[in-house]
């Protein structure tokens, strides 16, 4: 609250606004590639100014080398994320974050990891959308879920923004 000259400042509220909530375990839950991505928060609640989504990750799990147009924002609840942006390479472990600014080239490793990810402004939850499927139970997708094929993941890829510039982070074992 800013305060000038003795003068009170005022919270305007704009009445258009609604509080949006997401409860433990609850939320739009998605198989996405090998994942399950809950969307806590969707970019719709905030008028686009960011999404908030629950990955589970896999031990190997690893998109490839990407950027897009959002940053992307870390925070590790369960397991470890090992991320690569730009020339950094760090592990993140439960209670630590990472902000990777828009158009950083990333990529990361899961190791069995339950990860906050905040997308700003929102936008990586549409691509999460357009390359999942509705998830059946709140776990790790079956084998035998249907993925995009390569050609249509390109196609999500480009129509969100997502620019790949190369392979997946390696296992290191």
């Amino acid at each position: 609250m800013v305060r000038a000259a003795g003068l009170r400042s005022r919270i305007v509220s704009d009445s258009s606004a609604t509080t949006t909530w997401s409860g433990a375990g609850k939320g739009e839950q998605l198989w996405f590639l090998g994942t399950l991505a809950t969307i806590k928060v969707p970019g719709e609640a905030s008028d686009g100014r960011f999404a908030l989504i629950e990955f589970l990750f896999p031990r190997h799990a690893s998109p490839p080398l990407h950027t897009h147009p959002q940053d992307e924002s870390y925070i590790v609840q369960e397991g470890r994320l090992t991320v690569q942006a730009g020339e950094q390479r760090f592990e993140l472990v439960p209670g630590s974050a990472a902000v990777v600014p828009m158009g950083v080239a990333h990529t990361f490793r899961g190791d069995t990891a339950r990860v906050l990810v905040l997308s700003t402004p929102a936008g990586l939850e549409l691509l999460v959308r357009d390359g999942s499927v509705p998830a059946l139970t709140p776990t790790l997708p079956p084998s035998e879920t249907p993925r995009p094929s390569a050609e249509q993941l390109e196609a999500i890829f480009r129509v969100h923004g997502q620019v790949n510039l190369g392979p997946p982070l390696p296992s290191e074992d």
